[in-house]
């Protein structure tokens, strides 16, 4: 049997050079900028990287690439570490671009003695203005054939720290006509007076990305740089600078990046959501990022199984948010304990039953180690408002005055009469039970259709419960349309729900931060960090069904 037709693109690439001996081992690398928070579209390039070593038995270094100190700080590179570790992979060493300062500064002046880097006078908008288009060539700067020896002490100048910012520039000397905009002599270098989160004050001339990135591979040798796929009219810049060095050949391969519906992906637009207050923080549970999605609920499983599941691609897609919700389902069905939670709270009264009695329920139908509980049974219960309506129309199979339905693990009931407030508002509903019936079943063999869930008034516990959904309406909130709407517009105003007076078994008095259950009938919901064993407070992490995508059809 041929088992490539189960490789995606990558994996045919690395089992060819391991064939042919290209590499002896695969080494990959995650590369993120700590200037924010990593969101899901990092944890598809985490799971290919460190996936893609662990099949080969390679290894995945993390590097930081901290090349611009006015962006960057510790707190992102901190949640970087977590999120990586938290999906379930190590790293095999820990690096940073600022690491090579002292190397890639010494490559650079190599550059410049061979005639291929310049340092250039002009602003960026100069640069900008006179880099051309892509029907027509660039001009040349006018200090673009300095000698090298007065390139060489500017830019020694320009690190010891005699210009301001933006005074001067380094620039490599390829082709202001080439076809390839970011080959019309791109900037190396620039002057940044601002203190680094690791080197301090040492340096106040910094590597561009295109500059550093792939000589950073190559003194880790990586063999297999891997990145999303707007990195592809990169490549050529990357393999000139290894050529024009003579450098280990590291090799970049690209695939399409992760763009998921109602979500937006650029750091700086989930930056302006925090900074202006249209999320809580990083970690809101409707933002897309890993911590987010880890606070909503969510496991590392899941994620991983997600990006698994959506395959590596050679041209971008849409995945639908849907396929996200479906992966934590089907994780969180297996693993998630079955409990008893009343959000929107109206007393149901037994008039015929006394005293107060304990019943089994089964704690996960899905994997019988979980065992089962005892859960307390009174006269006095709580039941889900939306569980009764007073002129029910035809087939609603709930509760109604005259109707009768099962109480999940506990009786057969039937509504008798209801009690109202001076406004109208339904205030109890009382019924009568059916003794023989405990556990749900009739002797007589009469059929109920309708099964409501409960928790004990006498002993639950007081909770609050966060509802989210999609943080935009838009499928694509990034587009940009006739009325010049930004992502802004579409922000659901709806996207939080918060239920401040919700009842809960007794059973999760216990109930740990990040501790995972299914709802009965409700979803799957996680113990919020802002939790307290006075006061807890639940995340909804997705309902039981696919609800959005029905109401959007």
């Amino acid at each position: 049997m041929d088992n490539t037709q189960n490789l995606n693109f990558l994996e045919e690439i690395i089992e060819s050079d391991l064939k042919s001996g290209k590499c002896e081992s695969i080494i990959t690398r995650f590369p993120p900028e700590p200037n924010g928070y990593l969101h899901i579209g990092h944890a598809k390039s985490i799971c290919l990287n460190f996936g893609l070593a662990k099949k080969y038995k390679g290894r995945t270094n993390l590097r930081f690439d901290d090349t611009n100190p006015v962006k960057e700080d510790i707190e992102y590179v901190d949640s970087i570490k977590e999120d990586i570790k938290w999906l379930g992979f190590e790293w095999a060493s820990e690096n940073y671009a600022s690491d090579y300062f002292e190397q890639l500064y010494e490559w650079a002046l190599v550059l410049i003695k061979k005639g291929l880097a310049y340092v250039d006078d002009q602003s960026l908008e100069e640069i900008r203005l006179n880099r051309g288009t892509i029907q027509s060539p660039g001009k040349d700067s006018p200090y673009r054939n300095r000698s090298i020896e007065e390139n060489t002490d500017l830019f020694q100048r320009m690190r010891a720290g005699e210009f301001e910012d933006g005074e001067k520039i380094l620039r490599a000397k390829i082709n202001m006509a080439h076809s390839n905009m970011h080959m019309r002599d791109p900037i190396l270098y620039r002057i940044v007076h601002a203190e680094h989160h690791r080197t301090g004050n040492k340096w106040c001339i910094y590597p561009m990305y295109d500059y550093a990135h792939g000589q950073s591979d190559s003194i880790e040798k990586i063999t297999h740089s891997i990145c999303t796929l707007e990195f592809d009219i990169h490549r050529p810049l990357y393999d000139w600078f290894i050529e024009q060095l003579g450098i280990f050949p590291s090799h970049q391969y690209e695939f399409a990046r992760l763009n998921l519906s109602y979500t937006v992906m650029s750091k700086r637009k989930l930056l302006q959501l925090v900074k202006e207050g249209y999320v809580r923080s990083w970690d809101d549970p409707r933002m897309p990022t890993i911590s987010g999605f880890r606070r909503r609920g969510y496991t590392p499983e899941s994620i991983r199984n997600f990006c698994d599941n959506i395959g590596v691609a050679k041209r971008d897609n849409l995945i639908d948010y849907s396929r996200l919700e479906f992966a934590l389902r089907e994780d969180l069905n297996k693993r998630a304990d079955r409990v008893m939670a009343v959000l929107n709270p109206v007393k149901l009264i037994i008039d015929n039953y006394e005293g107060e009695e304990l019943l089994d329920a089964i704690n996960n139908p899905e994997d019988e180690s979980k065992g089962s509980r005892q859960i307390s049974f009174s006269d006095t219960l709580f039941i889900e408002r939306e569980d009764f309506m007073e002129n029910p129309p035809n087939k609603f199979f709930r509760l109604a005055i005259g109707k009768e339905v099962r109480l999940r693990y506990a009786y057969f009931v039937t509504c008798t009469h209801i009690e109202k407030d001076e406004q109208g508002n339904i205030t109890a509903i009382h019924c009568t039970y059916d003794p023989l019936s405990k556990g749900g079943n009739s002797p007589d063999g009469r059929k109920v259709k309708g099964t409501i869930h409960w928790v004990n008034a006498k002993n639950c516990l007081d909770a609050e419960v966060r509802l989210f959904d999609r943080l935009f309406t838009e499928e694509t909130p990034d587009k940009t349309d006739e009325e010049g709407k930004t992502f802004l517009d579409y922000i659901n105003p709806y996207s939080l729900q918060i239920l401040t007076e919700c009842k809960l078994e007794k059973s999760l008095s216990q109930a740990k931060h990040l501790n995972k259950y299914q709802f009965e009938r409700l979803g799957y919901f996680s113990v919020d960090y802002d939790s307290t064993p006075e006061r807890l407070v639940f995340n909804r992490a997705c309902t039981l069904k696919d609800s959005w995508t029905k109401q959007q059809s």
